[in-house]
C-alpha cells in the first residue's frame, strides 16, 4: 500500500502525461469504465481532476463531465480536453444529484465512477480497478482509500475505511465510502436507480445512493491501496454547509432504509457494537477493543436522539 507523498501528487497532474493513441483508441480487451464528474464554478480545481483521468492512461475510459453552467473558466478547461472525452454539457441544473443521474443515463462502460470536480485520481488506480475486475468479474463494487490534502496539495490525512460489507459499514456504523475510491458495476448502478434529487439534492446524495446500492451488493471487494485525493477546500458547498443539515440528511436516509428493511432497536446496537469493534481492531488492533461508547453516540446510531 503506497503512501504518496504531496510531491507526487502534484507532479501527476502538473501537465498532460496520457497517451492520445491510448486513451482514443479504445482497446476492448479492457473492461469499459466511464467516469463521471459533476460540476459548478470549480475551474480552480477541474483541469487537475480532468488530467487525474486522463493521466491515468486507461486503454478503455470513458469520461463525462456535467457543468451545472458555471460562470468562471470552467468551460473553457472543458473544451480544452474535449476531444477526449465521450461527452460533455454545460448548462442549468437541479442540483449535483441531477447532474449526476445526466452523465450516468449517457454511461456505457461496464464499471462505473464518480469523481466530484474537487478531487482526483492517484496514478494507476483506473489499471488497478480494470485489472481487479478483469481477474473477479463476479464483483459488484470495489472501493479503498483517499488522501486529504488542502488547497496547496499538503497532504492533510490518509484517510481509510474498514474491510467490511459496505452495507454493514454504511448501515450500523454510520460510515460512508469514499465516491472517488469507490467504483461498481453498470448492472447493480441500474438495479440502485437514480440518485435522489428531490430529497437530496445538494447535500447527503451520496450517502442515500451508497446506502441504497450496498443493499443490492453481493460480491464485494476492499482495496488497501489509496486510490484518490480529495480537495479538503472550505470554498466547496459540502464545507460550507452547516454540519447538522448532512447528519439530519443522512439520519433521513438512513431510518427510511431501516424502517423499509424492518430493522429493530436491538439489532440496530447488536450490529453496531460488533461491527465498531471489528472496525477499531482493523484500525488499532488490540488497543482499540478497548472502548467505552458515549451513551449520545449510542442515541444516534439507534435513532433516539
Amino acid at each position: 500500500m503506497k503512501k504518496f507523498t504531496s510531491e507526487e501528487i502534484k507532479e501527476f497532474v502538473s501537465k498532460p502525461h496520457f497517451d492520445e493513441k491510448v486513451i482514443l483508441n479504445k482497446d476492448p480487451s479492457w473492461p469499459k469504465i466511464s467516469i463521471v464528474t459533476p460540476s459548478l464554478n470549480q475551474g480552480q480545481f477541474l483541469e487537475r481532476t480532468i488530467l487525474s483521468v486522463l493521466n491515468q492512461n486507461y486503454p478503455n475510459i470513458e469520461y463525462i463531465i456535467i457543468d451545472g453552467g458555471s460562470t468562471d473558466e470552467s468551460v473553457e478547461i472543458i473544451k480544452k480536453y474535449e476531444k477526449y472525452l465521450a461527452y460533455w454539457m454545460s448548462e442549468p441544473d437541479r442540483g449535483q444529484s441531477h447532474a449526476l443521474n445526466k452523465g450516468y443515463a449517457h454511461a456505457t462502460g461496464t464499471i462505473f465512477g464518480w469523481l466530484n470536480s474537487d478531487e482526483e485520481y492517484l496514478p494507476n488506480t483506473l489499471l488497478k480497478i480494470g485489472k481487479v475486475f478483469m481477474k473477479e468479474s463476479e464483483l459488484d463494487v470495489v472501493f479503498g482509500n483517499r488522501i486529504v490534502v488542502n488547497r496547496r496539495m499538503q497532504i492533510i490525512r490518509y484517510a481509510r475505511v474498514p474491510n467490511m460489507h459496505p452495507r454493514n459499514f454504511v448501515l450500523y456504523r454510520y460510515g460512508l465510502l469514499f465516491s472517488d475510491a469507490t467504483f461498481w458495476t453498470q448492472q447493480i448502478h441500474r438495479k440502485t436507480g437514480q440518485l435522489d434529487e428531490d430529497r437530496f439534492q445538494h447535500l447527503s446524495m451520496d450517502f442515500d445512493w451508497f446506502l441504497r446500492l450496498s443493499l443490492h451488493v453481493k460480491r464485494w471487494k476492499y482495496m488497501r491501496d489509496y486510490l484518490s485525493v480529495r480537495i479538503d477546500d472550505l470554498l466547496g458547498k459540502t464545507r460550507n454547509a452547516p454540519k447538522r443539515q448532512i447528519s439530519w440528511n443522512a439520519k433521513l436516509a438512513r431510518d427510511r432504509v431501516i424502517k423499509e428493511l424492518g430493522i429493530s432497536k436491538l439489532e440496530l446496537f447488536v450490529k453496531w457494537v460488533f461491527f465498531a469493534l471489528q472496525h477499531r481492531w482493523q484500525h488499532q488492533g488490540l488497543r482499540g477493543l478497548i472502548w467505552t461508547p458515549r451513551l449520545s453516540t449510542i442515541f444516534r446510531i439507534m435513532g433516539l436522539k
